[in-house]
């Protein structure tokens, strides 16, 4: 799963996208200006650290999100090929919005991040229009020639869309069947993808407050309660400043601000969740480990994502939450206490469910 990070110049961007995955390039001087850079981040997970410091395993293994970093985005950029087709294989974005004064470097509007808000998502919706208005026209030359059930349904949501895009509505927010879903799914619009507003404030003494106020104070309310769509803050001079430091160094910096995590720990869960996805654990001496599987998979395809053959040869899955297993101090104490349970076929896994998959293979 692919979240790619968009924003306007000078507003960050890149060098949020360098701290999250700890890439090492030069910014300028490239052969390619529009090339665009993909890394992974681990994320977070404070229960998957209490697991490990209960088995004491010799490897841990935290969930990751891949991002891609692509040039700044606008009306010019949205109409080459090449960056258009980068932008299209990714399953969410971030939009990174700048929130921070800085006169070294060079701004040439007034700082409104919902003025950009709606500069950007304009010309998104700009680029499915045209996508749309090519690919109507073309379906409707071949509803001339024979007509299909096929080719009528993705005719009328066709039109549907194009009426919900031409009224300013971003496809991400028009209702629709999963079946509807499936058959819009090969066009990649960009409006249709899940959005996270990503606001990058200056630094303050007053940073933990200020970060936690950022996204009302910048009337980002409505947007990031829209469908599909969400809002944070962060500061990127302190990210940057936190990225060089060991674990120590960096806890004692984030008291000093108020702060209990960095502002990266934050958005890598929040990039997460907005992909739909959730982590489940195993957890044994030899690995604790988190998974991700989409929201509402049930345990034979949380057993694929460990192994495709426990996916064909699934049986049961032994399931327990992991504050429950935290709190029973091992396997051997929750199954004797009933709350390690045996689930089978049909159960859904839930965000933070330890799995041990008993199979016939």
């Amino acid at each position: 799963m692919k979240t790619g990070i968009i924003g306007l110049p000078q507003v960050g961007k890149t060098s949020l996208f360098k701290i999250l995955t700890k890439a090492k390039f030069e910014e300028h001087g490239r052969s390619n200006p529009r090339e665009a850079h993909i890394g992974v981040a681990r994320v977070p997970d404070e229960r998957l650290d209490k697991l490990s410091a209960l088995y004491s395993p010799r490897k841990t293994t935290y969930a990751s999100v891949e991002y891609v970093d692509v040039a700044a985005i606008g009306q010019e950029t949205l109409k080459e090929s090449a960056y258009l087709a980068g932008l299209r294989q990714v399953d969410a974005l971030i939009h990174v919005l700048r929130a921070f004064e800085d006169e070294s470097i060079p701004h040439a509007v007034p700082i409104d991040p919902l003025r950009d808000i709606r500069g950007v998502e304009f010309d998104l919706m700009v680029s499915d229009l045209e996508q749309i208005e090519k690919r109507i026209e073309r379906v409707e030359k071949d509803l001339k020639k024979m007509r299909s059930g096929d080719l009528e349904r993705e005719h009328a949501l066709l039109l549907r869309s194009k009426e919900a895009l031409e009224k300013e509505q971003p496809l991400r927010e028009l209702e629709m069947t999963p079946e509807e879903k499936k058959l819009i799914k090969g066009f990649m619009f960009l409006s249709q993808k899940p959005i996270l507003y990503v606001l990058n404030i200056g630094e303050s003494a007053a940073l933990g407050a200020d970060l936690e106020t950022a996204v009302s104070r910048f009337k980002l309310d409505e947007a990031a309660h829209r469908p599909n769509a969400g809002a944070t803050a962060i500061c990127g001079k302190v990210e940057a400043e936190l990225a060089e430091m060991d674990d120590a160094e960096a806890a004692d910096f984030l008291e000093s601000y108020g702060l209990h995590e960095s502002g990266l720990a934050r958005l890598i869960r929040k990039s997460y969740e907005l992909l739909g996805l959730i982590s489940f654990f195993t957890a044994g001496e030899d690995e604790c480990r988190a998974w991700t599987v989409p929201a509402g998979s049930k345990a034979p395809q949380a057993a694929g994502a460990i192994h495709t053959d426990l996916e064909h040869h699934f049986i049961r899955a032994e399931t327990i939450r992991w504050d429950s297993l935290l709190d029973a101090g091992s396997e051997a104490a929750a199954r004797a206490k009933g709350t390690l349970r045996l689930e089978g076929k049909d159960y859904v896994v839930q965000d933070g469910d330890v799995l041990h998959i008993r199979h016939s293979g």
